[in-house]
């Protein structure tokens, strides 16, 4: 039977504040959301620059040496982030790809000292070929002739250093989502940064046409390979491409992608002089950086560029006013993630200064690289992100 009160109207009671009211009338069956399972703050996902700017200063640690076991512990400590924060989204799975082109360069570098010789002079012949005689004009060039170990080393120590700068970058692909390193952009880079994921991702879907086609055919009996096989397929991954390119125009006109806010005339020149000038001077100051000439006026030129880089995107973002939904957060654990990252640059760009002989070791005569004690432990903040930042709750590779 209803109580007095319902048969008044009142109706069934329930507690105010509770979970009915704050997320409206739930199934049978289905419990209330618990503290412990409901999405907190520090749970969201870290801001995509944090990674990109960690990644950065360890690739700027990185073109500061070339002693093979430091660089060793930088792409260590880079694998290590991936693989404990890595999603399976698809762009994700680009550190691979980084990884094999890292050691196509490194590869690559052996192959052209042993062909084309190196200025390295050395005593340790490993092998002769025969030398090609080439033409006055051609002097400073070699084909061929002895090839030495010193000469391998010294390759195989730059080699690695560009390859350990490829695969920082590769961790940052890895780790950043594009689609929210694009909402995080300034109003003045959008349209740039739209036309670059545009064009990152039509090679994937071109590659997955191409392989939907083929298997088609397979199945029909008909041949996908050769010649008469790539033609009957180039037509339909072409119309498809086309068809693509015109829905993503036509959707990007709707979405009013192009327009741009009146400014006045001063202020679009004082947009150019300051982006241009900024510009200009990182160039300069990353130049004094990675000489050891201008080692005294590279960070000074280098964060006046900075700065007039960036007061240049504020005011530009002006021409192409935005409102961001849902803006990407920049918390504690963006700013730890991009210090540890600074951190390791500065330290190693100090220990560049102050012990350059443990940073960069010779190769004559042939002796084999130590590892300085200091300048390791410098490379022990780049594995701060892989204990701080929480990973991602709607990541699928995650118990639930």
């Amino acid at each position: 039977m209803r109580s007095r009160r319902a048969r008044a109207g009142g109706g069934w009671s329930r507690p105010r504040g509770g979970a009915a009211d704050r997320h409206g009338p739930r199934p049978l069956g289905v419990a209330a959301p618990s503290a412990a399972t409901a999405p907190s703050a520090a749970a969201a996902p870290l801001h995509p620059g944090a990674w990109w700017l960690w990644s950065l200063g360890l690739g700027t640690a990185a073109t500061r040496t070339t002693n093979p076991l430091l660089l060793g512990l930088l792409i260590a400590a880079a694998g290590y982030v991936v693989a404990t924060h890595r999603s399976s989204a698809p762009w994700a799975r680009s550190y691979a790809a980084f990884a094999k082109l890292a050691v196509a360069v490194l590869l690559i570098r052996l192959a052209f000292t042993v062909v084309l010789g190196s200025p390295v002079p050395g005593t340790h012949v490993l092998l002769t070929l025969p030398e090609v005689p080439l033409p006055h004009w051609a002097q400073g060039i070699q084909l061929g002739g002895e090839v030495t170990a010193e000469a391998l080393l010294f390759a195989g120590y730059n080699g690695l250093k560009l390859a350990a700068l490829l695969i920082c970058v590769g961790a940052a692909n890895a780790l950043a989502s594009p689609a929210r390193l694009l909402k995080s952009l300034p109003g003045a880079l959008y349209e740039t940064g739209v036309a670059v994921v545009v064009a990152l991702t039509f090679a994937p879907h071109l590659i997955a046409d191409v392989q939907r086609l083929r298997a088609a055919r397979r199945l029909r009996g008909r041949p996908d390979r050769g010649v008469r096989g790539l033609l009957q397929v180039g037509l339909p991954v072409l119309e498809g491409a086309l068809e693509r390119s015109v829905a993503l125009a036509a959707a990007m006109d709707a979405r009013g992608y192009g327009r741009t806010a009146a400014v006045p005339a001063r202020v679009r020149r004082t947009t150019s002089a300051l982006t241009l000038g900024g510009l200009l001077g990182v160039c300069a100051g990353t130049y004094g950086l990675l000489t050891a000439e201008g080692g005294t006026y590279g960070l000074p030129v280098l964060g006046a560029g900075v700065v007039a880089a960036l007061a240049g995107l504020r005011l530009g973002g002006r021409r192409t006013p935005r409102t961001r939904y849902r803006p990407e957060p920049w918390g504690v654990h963006a700013w730890l993630v991009a210090g540890s990252g600074a951190a390791v640059a500065a330290l190693l760009a100090l220990a560049s200064v102050r012990a350059p002989d443990a940073l960069h070791p010779g190769v004559v005569p042939l002796v084999a690289p130590t590892l300085p004690l200091w300048p390791a432990a410098a490379v022990v903040p780049a594995l701060l992100p892989a204990f701080i930042v929480p990973k991602d709750p709607q990541d699928p590779k995650e118990p639930s």
